[in-house]
């Protein structure tokens, strides 16, 4: 029963950290690569059609990478039980603990 408890702590955190730790990772490697693409710009102007055209294309690449994380939480989330069934799961855990037999 221990491993059914464990099962739903690492899901649960999974669902909890994983999509937030994505989003906040994509915001910053979109910064960086926007950064480079304006100082790109700056440095050489003549270039500006060419680095705005791979700058665009590398921001949907990174995009990309937030909406599969958004569709593995969704998919994560669904897999969840309700609240009533975890508290039966944690209590039925919780008397095989106390009295060392499964009731």
């Amino acid at each position: 029963m221990d491993h059914v408890v464990n099962y739903f702590a690492v899901l649960s955190c999974g669902v909890a950290f994983g999509l937030p730790i994505a989003v906040i990772s994509c915001g910053l490697g979109q910064g960086r690569a926007a950064a480079a693409a304006f100082e790109g710009m700056a440095r050489q102007p003549e270039l500006q059609n060419k680095l705005q055209t791979s700058m665009i294309i590398a921001l949907a690449f990174i995009e990309s990478l937030v909406i599969y994380a958004l569709v593995m939480f969704l998919m994560l989330y669904g897999s969840l039980p309700a609240t009533s069934e975890m508290m039966a799961i944690l209590n039925k855990a919780a008397g095989i603990v106390a009295t060392g037999t499964p009731h």
